[in-house]
């Protein structure tokens, strides 16, 4: 898997912040309409906005427009790319793991 610092940024900052924490937990258990979102989180509809679209580019979240009102739910896809890219930054390679950095 190809690593790209950029994109991997985006994505795990989605999750570096505790509003939006909130927000994927209420997203766990389907799709929600951004007024849902309001009622269930103490922020303002810009902040609220702000927090979705981090969340919909990092690729985690999607959302749909329906009437005046946008919906969100979790990207299985996102979300498994999310997961693949903490598995690849957190994997110890054998080689690295057998060489000390101060052999010669």
């Amino acid at each position: 898997m190809e690593l790209d610092e950029r994109r991997i940024a985006l994505v795990f900052k989605a999750f570096c912040d505790e509003n939006r924490i909130r927000i994927l937990r209420l997203l766990a258990s389907g799709e929600k309409c951004a007024c849902r979102l309001l009622e269930e989180i103490d922020i303002t509809q810009p902040t609220l906005s702000h927090h979705m679209k981090i969340l919909c580019d990092s690729g985690v979240v999607v959302g749909r427009k329906e009437g005046k009102w946008m919906h969100y739910s979790i990207s299985a896809e996102g979300s498994e790319t999310a997961a693949k890219y903490l598995r690849a930054l957190t994997s110890v390679s054998c080689t690295d793991r057998d060489k000390s950095c101060c052999d010669e």
